[in-house]
């Protein structure tokens, strides 16, 4: 009696389209359920915006480590306004490039960079 060579390799192939059916269901699944998380609809917390955390994960690459200067100028004592930093923030200046702070919250980063001493 002589059996196919092929048959396992169609019961892998078989098995694997099932594992992928099922796989799938299930991510579409959770999808929907982190949509629905990201939405506050999960009871998820929401994020506040923290300038200084902020400035160290995207502010130090140009700014350097202390803020003190580096490929930028210093944010320390700058002398700018408020009002001058949003503005700043929000349309760029030099090599600044404009954006990189959401706008719901260039007031208080402006704020937070304006007074740093």
């Amino acid at each position: 009696m002589k059996r196919n060579p092929l048959v396992p390799y169609f019961l892998i192939f078989a098995l694997g389209l099932v594992l992928m059916f099922f796989l799938g269901i299930k991510g579409i699944g959770d999808a929907k359920e982190i949509a629905n998380e990201a939405e506050g609809e999960g009871g998820g917390e929401e994020v506040t915006f923290e300038p200084e955390a902020f400035a160290k994960k995207t502010c130090i690459t140009c700014h350097g480590e202390n803020l003190d200067g580096g490929a930028g100028p210093s944010l320390h004592g700058t002398g700018l306004s408020k009002e001058e930093v949003a503005d700043i923030l929000q349309n760029g200046k030099g090599a600044m490039p404009p954006g990189l702070v959401e706008p719901d919250n260039i007031d208080e980063m402006a704020e937070w960079v304006a007074n740093l001493k």
